[in-house]
């Protein structure tokens, strides 16, 4: 089908709410982490993306739009894949997504620390090396998370490019995307604790350690 939405937006920006409003803005479906493990079997294909062999058609066959993880990570290679896509980066306050991401993309404990010889380990390890190595350092992290935005403000034109803070609800985006807006409320999913209750409930099933989505 093609991607004609691509999110450049770090996890923990409001994705997963994104997710869903493009899904109800007739931009679905939507790539998001949840899909990696939902459908685990992709997981070798972005291994090979991140071994620099992508097949951005066939990981995308299925979908409209794609935000969060993995997508942030290649996001110069998708937005060059896709030129006719518009582009949405969500952004919030640093410090605020450097405690959120510290307590669950990034846990000590979350499954993109384990050191293991498994899909899902080389999955992450592809995402890592597209950040700053000092997860913990709050400066390092919050500088990286500020040039990221930076760079696809620098990068993306203008034109193309829509800047969206969580809580702006439809109408920026819906002007952006030349549709109108839904009677529903604008979504609003996925937070800290949702997100920990759900890396329990799977750790409960899989006696695994680990994150299921962000």
């Amino acid at each position: 089908m093609g991607l004609k939405v691509i999110g450049t937006g770090l996890g923990r920006t409001g994705t997963k709410s994104l997710q869903t409003a493009l899904g109800m803005l007739g931009f679905g479906p939507c790539h998001h982490m949840v899909e990696v493990f939902q459908h685990p079997e992709s997981m070798p294909l972005w291994i090979d993306a991140a071994r620099g062999h992508p097949d951005w058609d066939l990981i995308f066959r299925e979908y409209l739009a794609a935000v969060d993880y993995p997508t942030a990570a290649y996001w110069r290679e998708l937005t060059d894949y896709y030129p006719r896509a518009k582009v949405i980066h969500t952004v919030r306050d640093a410090d605020q997504w450097f405690d959120s991401v510290h307590a669950t993309i990034f846990a000590p404990e979350s499954l993109a620390r384990r050191v293991d010889e498994d899909d899902r380990t080389r999955f992450f390890a592809g995402i890592l090396k597209r950040v700053p190595g000092e997860l913990d350092d709050r400066t390092v992290m919050t500088e990286f998370f500020q040039a990221h935005t930076r760079d696809v403000i620098a990068t993306i034109a203008p034109e193309r490019l829509l800047v969206y803070r969580a809580g702006e609800g439809w109408g920026p985006l819906c002007r952006f995307l030349g549709v109108e807006p839904p009677s529903a409320p604008f979504p609003s999913e996925n937070s800290r604790v949702e997100f920990i209750d759900r890396v329990r409930a799977l750790q409960s099933m899989s006696g695994n350690p680990g994150d299921a989505d962000h």
